[in-house]
């Protein structure tokens, strides 16, 4: 069984006017395009109550180091009280949305992905020679790299929160 390491863990709150159709397609755009992750939609549900409503998002990421590394991206976001409102923009009124969101974020690092290692506890040893003795710097290297990934996609996030509510 391929063992995976939580690398990275964290979370941002936003709260104000944004466009939730242009945020949604800003952060899968990100993440496809700057990490390079396959993204798959595991969950999404909205409930309605009233005039607004609440959204749940999962979504994985996944991207293939190399052969024996993975990265993955465990992406979750819980949007509440999401209204429709109009806002005066210059001399025309735009029809955006206005809630609260929050975004969570995990990075991980799987570790023999396909199971090569793992027949036989001869290989088992290997492996943890190999890891412990071979390898330590790139692993370091792979870890950096997907805390600094999720760091920045949060970071992109926020900002594009904090722009589309100055409008």
């Amino acid at each position: 069984m391929a063992e995976k390491d939580t690398i990275f863990s964290s979370k941002i709150k936003y709260q104000g006017i944004f466009s939730f159709k242009d945020f949604y397609a800003f952060c899968y755009d990100w993440l496809t395009e700057e990490t390079n992750l396959e993204i798959a939609e595991d969950k999404y549900s909205e409930k309605i109550s009233g005039e607004s409503k609440n959204i749940d998002i999962e979504w994985t990421g996944i991207r293939k180091l190399t052969d024996y590394f993975k990265f993955e991206a465990k992406i979750k976001f819980k949007v509440i009280g999401l209204a429709e409102v109009e806002i005066q923009e210059g001399s025309t009124k735009i029809k955006t949305n206005k809630g609260s969101v929050q975004i969570d974020i995990k990075g991980i690092l799987v570790r023999d992905y396909e199971g090569k290692f793992e027949h036989t506890a001869g290989k088992k040893f290997l492996r943890s020679i190999y890891e412990k003795w071979v390898i330590p710097s790139r692993i370091i290297e792979y870890e950096n790299k997907i805390a600094g990934d999720c760091d920045e996609f949060l970071n992109q996030a926020k900002a594009y929160l904090d722009l589309e509510g100055k409008k």
